[in-house]
């Protein structure tokens, strides 16, 4: 016989999970308890739920392996949901395990009670309230199969304090067979072979890449579809990485924020390849006019993705790298002389450009993209910071690029970089973040000084909510209301408060020698750039157009 909690952790085993995130809490002191045990797995206090939630989802993005975070009953539980649901938009696989006050007294609105089945069904992939200690082995087994299987996605395992006490002889298992759920990897070969034909045929294709091709392992797969094909590739912000920046058939990011040859190349088209990816709003505008004239194909493991925002020609239900492996075979090298060459025109004419004089963000982030190594991991918070990021990095493989895409998550980088350092404890990790979000979870500069993990984080300091005051200023003839971030701290003092090290940087020929600096010293390191305060994202595609009517950026 032994305890729930004692299940857990032979769960956890099982799992091979060596390092988790985790918050103590009344009713998860039995869980704590039985960690003290085990030492073979790895306890990171983080300093909020949510940073540990996001420390979770940046360690599973950055290595493929599910990550665990732990919390408490209600407040603990309940500050978890930012991150669920950040994982939930970006399908990052990640296992929470919450306590539950004591199954007799759920309903009561006992002490720190808090019904977290009920408010994470909308944000997680499924989720459990354990009742009984005999079906613990059972769900934990099931979440950890769950969550990374199909299209991935956060799993929150709830356990009343009296099951994590209770006892059971119940063995663990070892296979999972859950009624209903079977997720289809397979794609129908002759929808393969009806794509690769029209691959074939086509004059002016496109190939367009997600996070699906990055969470399937697809990258090469996708780099040999495109060079046999001779397609060019145009990528989301969640499948930066996957292929090659610096590819001649790269044409950056597309969308609201995407380049202007990467948004041409789509509305121009006569075929979509969509590989991973979903159509969300901030890809296609205006849905009406998106890829006008183009037949689209759509690969993806989610069925309830195909058609839901784009009517889809030829959909192909499966896994991207089962289904690259087998269009690979089928497409043929293709001159396409006069489509990429037009292509080459509008690189030529409209290049991703920034205005001189001062210390622009862009320029921050090219000398970033100079100094850090190729396998570097980059996170980002959300706003300008990650979108100037997304166009003047050039990532080069995948899961190098960390990110909150679907949701927005301001708060998301710093955490999720320290995850992502844990993860992959041998390569540079790197948040660039700005002013507003880097306060929204700036304490786990303690968690990543406790552990004495060498993330850099590089401010990018416009003293304003950036992304939200260049709307205001563009759309709202610059009425700052609540964007002027008045009273920020010493960056550079509050990183040596907590034992980092930390730089202002105020002109351009000082930042590179910065980034070097950081970069080699090994240890939690915050460089303060003092960038211009009314810099604008550019190109941009104003809210309800269609893609190819950018604003901005044109030289």
């Amino acid at each position: 016989m032994r305890s729930g909690a004692a299940v857990l952790v032979e769960a956890l085993r099982q799992e091979k999970v060596d390092l988790l995130f985790a918050y103590p809490g009344g009713s998860v002191i039995p869980i704590f308890d039985a960690l003290y045990d085990a030492p073979d797995i790895k306890l990171i206090l983080p300093r909020h739920e949510q940073g540990g939630g996001h420390m979770a989802d940046g360690y599973a993005r950055a290595c493929g392996r599910v990550g665990v975070v732990i919390a408490t009953s209600g407040p603990g539980a309940t500050n978890l949901v930012t991150a669920l649901a950040t994982a939930n938009f970006d399908s990052v696989p990640l296992v929470a395990i919450t306590g539950q006050v004591k199954t007799k007294l759920i309903g009561n609105d006992a002490f720190q009670e808090a019904d977290i089945t009920g408010i994470t069904r909308p944000v997680t992939k499924h989720n459990f309230l354990v009742r009984n200690v005999d079906e613990l082995g059972h769900c934990l087994t099931a979440a950890f199969h769950i969550a990374r299987t199909g299209r991935p996605g956060p799993v929150l395992v709830d356990i009343p304090v009296d099951v994590s006490m209770a006892k059971t002889d119940v063995p663990l298992p070892t296979e999972v067979h859950l009624a209903g759920y079977r997720p289809h990897v397979e794609g129908n070969l002759r929808q393969i072979r009806i794509a690769a034909e029209a691959i074939n045929q086509a004059q002016r294709p496109v190939i367009y890449a997600g996070g699906g091709i990055i969470i399937s392992g697809a990258s090469d797969l996708l780099r040999q579809l495109a060079e046999k094909s001779n397609c060019p590739v145009t990528t989301t912000l969640m499948g930066l990485g996957c292929f090659p920046g610096r590819s001649p058939l790269s044409l950056g990011m597309l969308g609201m924020h995407g380049t202007f040859y990467a948004n041409y190349a789509i509305m121009e088209s006569d075929l979509v390849v969509a590989l991973g990816a979903r159509f969300d709003d901030r890809i296609t505008g205006d849905v009406t006019k998106f890829a006008p004239g183009a037949r689209i194909i759509h690969v993806d493991i989610d069925p309830a993705s195909i058609s839901k925002n784009i009517k889809v020609d030829i959909p192909v239900v499966g896994d991207a790298r089962l289904v690259l492996e087998k269009l690979v075979e089928l497409v043929h090298f293709v001159e396409r002389r006069d489509w990429l060459a037009r292509i080459e025109g509008w690189k030529k004419k409209h290049p991703l450009t920034y205005s001189s004089g001062g210390l622009r963000p862009q320029y921050v982030i090219e000398q970033l993209d100079e100094a850090a190594p190729d396998d570097a991991i980059i996170c980002t918070e959300v706003g300008q910071n990650q979108m100037w990021t997304a166009q003047y990095y050039k990532f080069k493989i995948p899961r190098t690029f960390v990110s909150s895409g679907g949701l927005g998550t301001m708060g998301y980088g710093l955490p999720a970089a320290i995850g992502a350092q844990l993860a992959c404890p041998g390569r540079r990790v790197i948040d660039v973040a700005g002013d507003g979000s880097i306060q929204m979870n700036i304490q786990e500069l303690a968690t990543a000084v406790q552990n004495k993990l060498p993330v850099v984080v590089c401010i990018l300091n416009n003293g304003h909510l950036g992304m939200v005051r260049q709307w205001q200023q563009l759309f709202y003839k610059s009425r700052y209301s609540g964007t002027i971030l008045e009273g920020n701290p010493d960056f550079v003092k509050l990183a040596e408060a907590y034992g980092a090290l930390g730089r202002r940087v105020t002109e351009a020929k000082d930042v590179r020698g910065a980034l070097d600096e950081a970069l080699a010293s090994g240890r939690t390191y915050v460089l303060d750039f003092v960038v211009e305060p009314e810099e604008n994202v550019f190109p941009m595609v104003p809210a309800g157009e269609a893609i190819d009517r950018m604003i901005g950026g044109m030289t």
